[in-house]
C-alpha cells in the first residue's frame, strides 16, 4: 500500500460500525482505508443475539462474512494496524500507526468503540460477555428464569430493574460496597421481591467462565447463574481528543444526529459514540455515517 495515497475516508476500526461505513463508501466508488487491530470488545462474547438474519452467531463469524462482504468493493482497503495518532493538516488528516506507516484521508471516520474498565474481582474478567453481561436485549433472554445478580446502584440499577425483573423472578441487586440505596428505591425493590445485598463480592465462582455463585468479603456465599454488571469506560482511541473532538458528560464521543464530531471532517459511529450498545445499533450508524461521509465529499466536489 502506497502510504503516499491520498485516501477520500480513513476508517479507524474494522468491526461492526467501520464495516458498514466502508461498505457504503465502497458502493459508492469512495476510496476508503479501514485500519482495525483486530481488538474487538466483544471477543470473548460466544454468541451475538438480536440482530435480524445473525442471531445466535458467534462475534466473529458476523465480522468475517460483512468483511468478506466489503472486500467486494474494490476501492476499499484494509491495513491490521493500531492507529496512535492523528494530526489536522490543511485540507486533510494524517494519522500514524503503530508501525509507523501514516496515511493521509480528506476525511475520518471513528469506529473505534470503547474500553470497559472491569473491577479488579477474581473471575470478574474470565465471565465478562460470557455470564458476567451488561445488555437484557443481547443476552437477557439467554439468562431468563435464572437466579440473577445485578452489580449497580441508583438511578442505574433502577433503569435495570424492571427490565430485568421482566425475564427472571430470582433477582438480587448487588451494591458490592458501593453507594447505598435511597429508602424510596430500596423500598420500590423490596415491594417487587428483589433482593439487596449490601456486601462487598470478593470473587466471581465460575467454571469456563459460566457463574455458578459470588463469594462475599464476611466469608459468606450466594448462589448466582448470571450477573449484570454496569461497569465504567473509556474511549479505546485518544486519537479523537488528540484532534480536539468534544466528549459528552458520560465520556462518548459528542456527535450530531448526522454523526459529525465537533470536529469538521471527523464522525463517529458505533459504541464510542451511543450508548445503545448492540450489534444492530452499530451496523445502523455505520451505515448513516457512510452515507453522510459520501454526500458531504460529492457536495465538495460538485
Amino acid at each position: 500500500m502506497n502510504s503516499k495515497t491520498l485516501f477520500d475516508v480513513i476508517i479507524i476500526g474494522g468491526s461492526y460500525a467501520g464495516l458498514s461505513a466502508a461498505m457504503t463508501l465502497g458502493r459508492s466508488l469512495r476510496s476508503t482505508l479501514v485500519i482495525d487491530a483486530a481488538q474487538p470488545c466483544n471477543q470473548q462474547t460466544p454468541h451475538s443475539h438480536n440482530f435480524l438474519t445473525q442471531d445466535g452467531k458467534t462475534p466473529v463469524e458476523i465480522s468475517s462474512i460483512a468483511k468478506e462482504q466489503v472486500q467486494q468493493y474494490a476501492t476499499v482497503e484494509f491495513t491490521e494496524d493500531f492507529a496512535i495518532s492523528g494530526q489536522k493538516l490543511e485540507n486533510e488528516f494524517q494519522i500514524t500507526t503503530q508501525s509507523q506507516q501514516t496515511y493521509r484521508g480528506k476525511k475520518l471516520v471513528f469506529a473505534t468503540g470503547i474500553k470497559d474498565q472491569l473491577p479488579d474481582i477474581p473471575g470478574f474478567a474470565k465471565c465478562w460477555g460470557i455470564s458476567v453481561i451488561h445488555c437484557p436485549y443481547c443476552h437477557g433472554y439467554e439468562a431468563k428464569s435464572k437466579k440473577t445478580g445485578v452489580m449497580a446502584t441508583g438511578e442505574r440499577a433502577m433503569h435495570y430493574a424492571p427490565l430485568i425483573k421482566n425475564l427472571t423472578n430470582e433477582l438480587a441487586f448487588l451494591t458490592n460496597g458501593g453507594e447505598a440505596f435511597a429508602d424510596n428505591q430500596a423500598e420500590k425493590l423490596l415491594q417487587h421481591n428483589i433482593q439487596i445485598i449490601d456486601k462487598e463480592i470478593s470473587e466471581v465462582n465460575h467454571h469456563n467462565g459460566h457463574v455458578h455463585s459470588l463469594s462475599f468479603s464476611d466469608g459468606s456465599q450466594e448462589p448466582f447463574e448470571a450477573v449484570y454488571a454496569a461497569v465504567p469506560f473509556i474511549q479505546h482511541s485518544e486519537i479523537p481528543t488528540q484532534l480536539g473532538c468534544e466528549l459528552t458528560e458520560q465520556g462518548y464521543l459528542k456527535i450530531s444526529p448526522m454523526q459529525e464530531t465537533s470536529i469538521t471532517g471527523i464522525y463517529a459511529c458505533g459504541d464510542n459514540s451511543n450508548p445503545m450498545r448492540s450489534v444492530a445499533n452499530a451496523v445502523a450508524t455505520g451505515n448513516m455515517t457512510g452515507a453522510v461521509v459520501n454526500k458531504h465529499l460529492a457536495d465538495e466536489a460538485f
